[in-house]
């Protein structure tokens, strides 16, 4: 029995070796990812998330377009873990991106910076590497995004006209929930309107209340039988509000 047993060991370390990997990638989506070729190393300035210049240093320039997971700009802010799955040249853990754009490219669900698509890698060689490959196999994850010592921010939009239209992207977007609605009240009678989102990342008021405001966002992490919280910011955007300004909510997403 001990002699049969050593004799088919190493199929039974095999074996136990691929239901373990299979249990640990159960979460993860098989895809292929591209990069974008004609931009800065970071992510680009012309997002369809209309981050602007924000987006392309976001995550440390970590960033990345996508179609399917841009959901008209739902998936704005969400963060995946993509790792690529050559043996030779990608690295077990692979980065954490941020959706900040939408577009797809080859067949692709991803595609990254150059920033981020290097990282995959398991050097800097190994990253030159997948460069030259241009398109290659992935898996991914939604994960939570993390940004250590910084609340959510409302940056008001070049586009807003105090005091008849505001218009606000949310930077800072944390844990792995999405957004998907929106309130702007006035804090003396404590009165709410449900705001559009006009596009990407961004949310609009046509002739706003005035006086100091509270900017409301519901939490959804898509689950059937709901679960979805509204996240009251601390701090107030004040009454004379200006285009361009940015305003700290005071609070944090707690991870989930």
């Amino acid at each position: 029995m001990a002699q049969l047993l050593r004799r088919h060991l190493p199929v039974i370390l095999s074996l136990i070796l691929f239901l373990s990997k299979a249990t640990a990638d159960a979460n993860f989506t098989v895809s292929r990812a591209a990069y974008y070729p004609n931009s800065d190393i970071k992510g680009t300035e012309n997002g369809a998330c209309e981050y602007g210049a924000f987006g392309a240093t976001l995550n440390n320039g970590d960033v990345s377009a996508s179609a399917s997971l841009y959901r008209d700009g739902v998936g704005c802010g969400a963060c995946y873990q993509v790792r690529c799955t050559n043996p030779y040249y990608c690295s077990p853990n692979g980065v954490t991106i941020v959706i900040t754009d939408s577009g797809a490219s080859d067949g692709t669900d991803f595609i990254l910076s150059q920033h981020a698509f290097t990282r995959m890698a398991q050097s800097t060689d190994a990253g030159t590497a997948l460069l030259t490959l241009g398109v290659v196999g992935i898996e991914y994850r939604r994960v939570s995004c993390t940004y250590p010592n910084k609340n959510i921010v409302f940056k008001i939009t070049e586009s807003s006209n105090f005091p008849n239209y505001l218009e606000f992207e949310i930077w800072y977007q944390q844990g792995n929930q999405d957004i998907i609605a929106v309130q702007l009240c006035e804090t003396v009678n404590l009165t709410c309107q449900l705001l559009s989102r006009t596009h990407g990342a961004v949310w609009a008021a046509v002739s706003p209340p005035s006086g100091p405001l509270s900017i409301r966002m519901l939490f959804s992490s898509g689950a059937p039988r709901g679960g979805d919280t509204w996240l009251v910011p601390t701090n107030i955007v004040p009454q004379n509000w200006t285009a361009g300004a940015t305003y700290d909510s005071g609070v944090q997403v707690q991870l989930q």
